[in-house]
């Protein structure tokens, strides 16, 4: 007896040691580093909208409609369902449930009716190893290698791994993929009927209709849940189910884009992309081009961005994906494009900041040489002075060059490479020339610019997926400058001269552009809280001269914009108040600068106190006029004999342009002796326009006939101007006439002085380079 208790003793301490060391057996394979679940099989990508609707799902690696989903991110009631369908005691067995296990066996062999006794992890092993477990020996390699994932991973990782793996049908593994292709809905959005459905197929993947096994896996469902009305009505109504071949296609070019910058570990991309905006955008270009075709157009690309979060809403890459004439799969967002006068509203911006000019400052629109550009005017013609306002509005050439010759640190082209603009070229490059489309951009890069503007001139990148980090962000140009160059393109008058009720639209600010060779038509613009860029045009890069910004691409630009807010009828576009440093003043209509005594006329204009430039208006003098002869009359001056005039005293230049335009100006009274009653300002002295501030000009040797021209403007008072080149007479001009050319005879610095027939003179240093 004694004998028997020591030896009982000695195997409880040996079952004691064994359990001990399969314990840390266990624990030690558990612990062990190991690949997760999800790496054994490729997984597709999904591209779901804003409202999480399928735009895109690609095939795996493997050819399969794979999609990982968590376990975490799959409908409760689908893991329940699947439980209770395949697998009840799944979280009480270790991988195997001997008694089904053995009556399955039963029921095949001895009963003849095939019946299966695999647990889900039983199932998985299979999946996963490629098991045939139709004979004994491939039953019992299934076994094995179900206790050996057990072993190894966790419940959790085991159920996810199943739901992730089944078959659902052809080429489609997995709830993830099978939800969005069966219903077009992700995993955790499944109604219970949905649910259901999907718990059965993998039992019978290839049958058509599931609706039988789905029935009475829902009366067992029943004594295990509780059921609502609108459930048990929901289960008697029909479910439509798609196909692999109603697969959404949405959005071509969106989804590429996505799927070219997402990184290669995202299996879910939550995009910022509206399905309706998405429709809008679409609908548009597909009946714009249907109704112009007879004019050659063909292809359109637009986008839209939210400017509040810079995300992008809508994307249309080309006209039509799948037309191969007009090479539809390129995406036009990305494309590189001269954007024409697109920039303009930049340059004025910048000037603003800088204190260069303001809203009313006046400009000239005259033939003018920049160096040798001599740029012209969309139109051929040139129309004087006109406001920066107005210049704006009308797209006008000349004043935009002009403004941005005086634009500095930093220029446009700085500015430009500062906010990102990719592939430019040198500065040299490109000259003046940029600013009339010179360079190019993408329609990407436009609606960055834009969305910039609106966002008080506060720079931030474009994104496309809902979690994208938010980037960072640069000031651009002052909440000051942006507003004011907003308020301007506000401005602009629609191109069909429709006025529509306030309450039916949104303000729009917008811009036109036209590429050199009619190859481009671009409209950008603000519409409410949106940013929206239109392109029409070839990507091949063939002309048409149908391709111009306001009759091609603004009409469709505004079909858009006036859907928007009938597709957005809960919007409401926000409120662009103005900064509260920016202030209203008067000034003199006719000059831009602060009205003297004399000024006729005042309008209001914003104004950036300490950087707008601020003057005293000196284009309204008095005049003391002799009542006998009509000239200005010299002193000592009588009340009897002479009376006061207000004259406008423009430069000689000015004068010229009123007169070639058939506007010819009254000139001031001409005085007939020295101190006449004409006052003198600082106005009058000449002014240098050409050659140009800090330029370095290159004559050829080789060619003697190339000259540089000598050009200044004058008082209005004086008659000729007279050049000099290093203290040399060169020869005379009339002020209004043009200039005189003049080719040194060395190179290096000159001095060049022009003095006007009263006396007045300015000097400029020009360098001069001489090449073979």
């Amino acid at each position: 007896m004694i004998l028997r208790l020591k030896i009982s003793a000695t195997w409880r301490r040996r079952i004691v040691i064994g359990a001990l060391v399969f314990a840390v057996a266990l624990l030690a394979l558990r612990l062990w580093p190991h690949p997760p679940l999800s790496s054994f099989a490729p997984s597709s990508t999904a591209v779901l909208a804003a409202d999480n609707s399928l735009l895109r799902l690609t095939l795996a690696q493997d050819e399969q409609y794979r999609l990982w989903t968590p376990l975490e991110k799959i409908s409760p009631r689908l893991v329940d369902a699947v439980l209770l369908q395949e697998d009840q005691w799944f979280y009480w067995h270790p991988g195997v449930n001997l008694p089904s296990l053995l009556r399955g066996a039963w029921e095949t062999y001895a009963g003849g009716n095939r019946q299966g006794g695999s647990t889900l992890t039983m199932q998985l092993a299979r999946l996963m190893y490629g098991l045939n477990t139709r004979t004994p020996l491939g039953k019992l390699r299934q076994i094995a290698y179900a206790l050996w994932l057990e072993a190894r991973y966790s419940k959790h990782d085991i159920l996810e791994a199943y739901l992730n793996l089944a078959p659902y049908g052809g080429n489609i593994q997995g709830v993830g993929a099978s939800s969005l292709i069966y219903f077009g809905k992700t995993p955790d959005r499944l109604t219970l009927p949905e649910a259901l459905t999907l718990a059965v197929l993998p039992q019978r993947p290839n049958h058509t209709d599931p609706k039988p096994a789905r029935d009475r896996l829902f009366a067992r469902w029943q004594e295990h849940h509780a059921v609502t009305q609108s459930e048990q009505r929901l289960i008697t109504l029909p479910l439509p189910m798609r196909g692999i071949a109603q697969l959404p296609f949405a959005a071509p070019h969106f989804a590429e884009r996505v799927l070219a910058d997402a990184d290669v570990s995202q299996r879910t991309l939550h995009t910022t992309l509206q399905p309706r905006l998405q429709s809008l955008l679409e609908r548009q270009i597909q009946q714009y081009i249907v109704q112009n075709r007879p004019r050659g157009i063909k292809n359109a690309v637009a986008m839209l961005v939210d400017t509040r979060d810079q995300s992008v809403v809508a994307l249309v890459g080309s006209a039509d994906y799948h037309n191969e004439a007009i090479a539809g799969q390129v995406n036009g967002t990305l494309a590189k494009r001269s954007p024409g006068s697109t920039l303009k509203p930049f340059i004025y911006a910048l000037a603003f900041d800088q204190g260069v000019i303001h809203p009313q400052s006046i400009l000239k629109d005259a033939p003018t040489a920049f160096g040798p550009f001599q740029p012209e005017n969309f139109d051929g013609r040139f129309v004087g002075p006109i406001s920066a306002h107005d210049a704006l509005i009308r797209s006008r050439n000349i004043p935009a060059v002009y403004v941005a010759s005086k634009l500095r640190n930093p220029n446009l082209y700085a500015f430009l490479k500062t906010a990102g603009i990719s592939r430019l070229q040198s500065e040299q490059h490109y000259g003046l020339a940029l600013v009339l489309g010179g360079g190019e951009v993408t329609m990407e890069e436009l609606a960055t610019l834009y969305t910039m503007l609106a966002n008080q001139g506060t720079l931030r990148p474009l994104h496309t997926l809902t979690d994208a980090p938010p980037g960072d962000s640069m000031q651009m140009l002052s909440p000051e400058a942006s507003f004011m160059a907003l308020n301007i393109l506000r401005d602009n008058p629609r191109p069909d001269g429709v006025t529509m009720a306030r309450g039916s639209r949104w303000d729009v600010a917008w811009k036109t552009g036209t590429s050199w060779g009619f190859r481009d038509a671009w409209t950008a613009g603000v519409v409410g809280p949106y940013a929206l860029v239109v392109w029409v045009g070839n990507f091949d890069g063939s002309s048409n001269p149908a391709f111009v910004g306001i009759e091609t691409a603004a009409p469709l630009f505004f079909r858009i914009a006036d859907a928007l807010p009938i597709t957005l009828p809960q919007e409401r576009q926000p409120l662009r108040l103005p900064p509260r440093s920016l202030k209203k003043v008067a000034v003199c209509a006719a000059s831009g600068d602060l009205p003297n005594a004399w000024c006729p006329q005042t309008v209001e204009t914003w104004f950036i106190p300490g950087k707008s430039p601020i003057r005293v208006s000196t284009l309204h003098r008095p005049v003391i006029v002799d009542n006998r002869t009509g000239r200005a009359a010299c002193p000592p001056y009588d009340p009897a004999t002479t009376h006061t005039e207000i004259a406008e005293f423009w430069p000689s230049d000015m004068m010229r342009l009123f007169r070639e335009a058939g506007m010819p100006r009254r000139a001031p009274p001409t005085a007939s002796c020295p101190g006449a009653g004409i006052p003198d300002t600082d106005a009058d002295v000449p002014h240098i326009t050409s050659p140009l501030l800090s330029v370095a000009y290159t004559l050829r040797l080789s060619r003697p006939q190339e000259t540089l021209a000598l050009q200044a403007t004058a008082g209005a008072d004086a008659k000729s101007l007279y050049w000099f080149a290093d203290k040399n007479y060169l020869g005379n001009v009339p002020s209004t006439g043009g200039g005189l050319p003049w080719r040194p005879e060395t190179a290096g610095w000159h001095s060049l002085t022009v003095v006007d027939d009263k006396g007045r003179s300015a000097t400029r240093d020009v360098r001069v380079e001489m090449v073979p």
